[in-house]
């Protein structure tokens, strides 16, 4: 079942990405291959609270390469997510919006 589909995943059209736990996107992207090679934050200058952050990560066999890319949202635990693959970003227009199965090939197979 998708992160959509468990309502853990929303898209918000205007702000152009997904209502998510940034966790929850890391994990379901490297459940689908992708190994993490990369992670920054961001803070406020304000708090030194965390502002955001971005994580990469390579799909070894197929040589993909994702984003996972945040801003957080004051008092909420979610926080606006963009997800670009391949250099396209993921959005609710995509045959399956949910970030689960293989993106990074047709259909789910060898591409």
């Amino acid at each position: 079942m998708s992160l959509v589909e468990q309502d853990r995943m929303t898209w918000i059209g205007q702000e152009h990405g997904w209502v998510a736990t940034p966790e929850d996107i890391v994990t379901t992207l490297s459940k689908d291959g992708l190994e993490g090679c990369q992670r920054e934050m961001t803070t406020s200058r304000r708090d030194l609270r965390p502002a955001g952050s971005v994580w990469q990560g390579v799909n070894p066999r197929t040589a993909s390469v994702a984003s996972a890319i945040w801003v957080t949202r004051p008092a909420r635990h979610q926080a606006i997510v963009f997800i670009p693959i391949d250099g396209e970003s993921l959005t609710d227009d995509h045959g399956d919006p949910a970030v689960e199965g293989d993106p990074y090939t047709e259909e789910g197979g060898e591409g």
